[in-house]
């Protein structure tokens, strides 16, 4: 198996529902994240997938995250806007047009991450 990995980042607004702590408020975070593909074969040219064209569709992306408050886009209306359902989000939106997604991580601190993948 060959496997490949890009980083992005964003930045956003969110606030947790049915949570009792500081994030229940609203706060900001600069998120990074990871999109891991992977492959059986090489293509033609040696590579699992070119890194501009994966990075290009994973900020298409983040741009309709950037500089929101998540919980007013209306997908995070009905999902709480944690760091694991954020994640799912960016695979489900991946994963359209990258067959060989394997993994999103999200971090939302340099010590805080969560990840999805279909099993």
């Amino acid at each position: 198996m060959y496997s490949i990995k890009i980083e992005s980042y964003f930045s956003s607004a969110h606030f947790l529902r049915d949570y009792r702590g500081k994030c229940e408020e609203l706060h900001g975070h600069n998120w990074k994240v990871e999109v891991n593909v992977e492959a059986k074969k090489l293509d033609k040219a040696g590579m699992v997938l070119d890194f501009k064209d994966l990075k290009m569709k994973l900020n298409e992306i983040l741009e309709k995250l950037d500089h929101k408050c998540l919980n007013h886009l209306a997908y995070f209306k009905k999902v709480n806007p944690t760091s694991e359902n954020i994640a799912q989000y960016i695979y489900n939106s991946l994963k359209s047009e990258v067959k060989s997604l394997k993994l999103v991580t999200v971090w939302e601190s340099h010590n805080s991450c969560a990840s999805y993948y279909a099993g």
